[in-house]
């Protein structure tokens, strides 16, 4: 009988060895290296400015940035703005992560798909609201399930390639992040 533990060591020596190729790809492309002070950010051809009440968080693995959002009144945690790049052409398409997204929740109502043009870049906008299955770990295994809980999802088509925000917490916070997680994907414009 063959060793499962073999196979699992050896496929998470490729992720990180993957990891690592992608993070030195990163910091060494140039245009496509991430762009960041305390009011902007910028990655694969767009710029965009960050929520004053946002707060940039430490390197998170994978993640071009990582804002804290403050919990809403009656909230016991604060959510999260993810930003992801995983370079040109990578990454999946649009609808594949969308549909991703919604699979990480236990939907309480109809998620809501929108998309529209900010400064000439084409964004598309997802809002899931239920029990979040917190997905985490180099298997995307869920965490534990997380009731009453909001993501408010867009992603860009930069220049370079598609640039993911995946905002996630308790509803109440999420709802009164809606207007800064606006804000955020309406500065969204090409990089000069």
């Amino acid at each position: 009988m063959i060793d499962m533990n073999i196979y699992r060591s050896a496929f998470y020596f490729v992720i990180v060895i993957f990891s690592m190729q992608a993070l030195a790809k990163a910091q060494t492309m140039g245009p496509m290296a991430s762009h960041s002070t305390a009011a902007s950010s910028s990655i694969a051809g767009v710029d965009w400015s960050v929520p004053a009440k946002w707060k940039a968080q430490g390197e998170k693995p994978m993640r071009v940035a990582t804002y804290a959002i403050p919990a809403a009144p009656g909230d016991t945690e604060g959510g999260e703005c993810a930003v992801f790049f995983f370079g040109t052409g990578q990454g999946g398409d649009v609808q594949t992560n969308i549909n991703r997204w919604i699979s990480q929740f236990e939907p309480s109502s109809k998620p809501d798909q929108s998309s529209k043009v900010v400064n000439g870049i084409k964004v598309d906008l997802v809002t899931v609201s239920g029990t979040y299955l917190a997905p985490g770990g180099p298997m995307m295994q869920s965490q534990g399930k997380k009731p009453n809980y909001k993501l408010l999802g867009a992603i860009a088509e930069a220049p370079d390639g598609l640039v993911f925000f995946k905002s996630t917490g308790p509803a109440n916070t999420m709802v009164a992040a809606q207007k800064d997680f606006d804000s955020l994907v309406n500065s969204l414009k090409k990089a000069k």
